[in-house]
């Protein structure tokens, strides 16, 4: 979506791993600590970073055009002396891997890797879309658009925050059973409705639901999202990835009823300062990992990862080197 071609590349951005070294001028870890590579950086130093509010650094939020170390503009993998490009500085489908200290996350090194790995990406953004951005309070209702790994954390976030019913809003009508393991409550399946799904909604919550968390990219799915909200108090948050040329058209009266629209990227967490204790919600068990795994496969199976996703067939597939 939206990406100039970088060839070639070494592709993963979701992992978790032990430091075998670090280069000059790191002082925050060592060989040995336990970490999380992620997609987007906290250098620590920038006005985001200082700030409470954001989790968007200024040197290293997501660049998915850039190949190469900051440092030197120099890519640390090649082959028969030609480069090969770093993929969102972590490049994690690989046995090593060369990352920014910012890009990395020190976490507990009690924490099983093959359970928390998938907190580097899709499960924090998921759970921190609600926990820390939609902010559902206890007994309150909320829809989750898109039941796919990250909605499901969505669906997680706002049973760990207490909501009285959980609207799981899929086209695939068996996610839903899974769903269930999530705290989703009630489904809707757009399909099987003559009117638009927010329509539904409304009507199925007597005006609106109190919070709503998209997670399909789907422009559509975005705008029912917005408008299934309660006037005054609703709000809606955006978790998914937009086509590049998608446009967000909803009447202006929505916003004047007092609904609120919010944007987040990757659930509104800080990786370096936040991460570590989403690893200790799961170690406490305030948080369970093992349900969103549903496969797992040898790196030489790579491919039979990617078909399972692109089938809708499982949730996380974890890949071990």
């Amino acid at each position: 979506k939206g990406q100039n071609p970088v060839f070639p590349r070494i592709l993963g951005h979701e992992a978790a791993g032990i430091v075998e070294s670090v280069g000059e001028g790191v002082t925050d870890l060592k060989a040995g600590d336990h970490v999380l590579p992620v997609f987007t950086g906290e250098c620590k130093e920038c006005r985001h970073c200082k700030s409470e509010e954001s989790n968007m650094c200024d040197l290293l939020r997501i660049n998915t055009d850039r190949g190469v170390m900051l440092e030197d503009q120099k890519s640390r993998f090649s082959i028969n002396g030609k480069p090969i490009y770093h993929f969102v500085g972590t490049s994690t489908f690989s046995e090593y891997t060369v990352c920014h200290v910012g890009s990395v996350a020190k976490i507990n090194p009690l924490a099983p890797l093959d359970k928390v790995c998938i907190l580097s990406c899709g499960i924090s953004t998921g759970l921190g879309a609600t926990l820390n951005v939609a902010k559902p309070p206890k007994g309150s209702t909320v829809a989750v658009f898109g039941l796919g790994a990250v909605g499901l954390a969505a669906a997680e976030g706002a049973r760990m925050a207490g909501a009285s019913r959980i609207i799981g809003v899929d086209l695939v009508p068996s996610r839903f059973e899974l769903a269930k393991k999530f705290g989703v409550t009630d489904f809707v399946n757009p399909k099987e409705h003559s009117k638009p799904v927010q329509e539904v909604i409304v009507e199925m919550t007597d005006g609106g639901v109190d919070r709503s968390v998209e997670c399909t990219g789907n422009v559509n799915a975005m705008i029912s999202a917005f408008e299934c909200v309660h006037d005054v108090w609703g709000v809606a948050v955006l978790v998914g990835v937009p086509h590049k040329d998608a446009e967000f058209k909803t009447h202006p009266m929505n916003l004047l009823n007092e609904r609120t629209l919010k944007g987040t990227f990757f659930g509104n967490y800080k990786p370096r300062s936040d991460l570590p204790s989403v690893v200790e919600k799961y170690m406490n068990k305030e948080l369970e990992l093992e349900k969103f795994i549903t496969h797992e496969v040898p790196f030489t199976e790579i491919n039979k990862a990617f078909d399972l996703m692109l089938k809708g067939e499982g949730l996380r597939c974890i890949i071990t080197m």
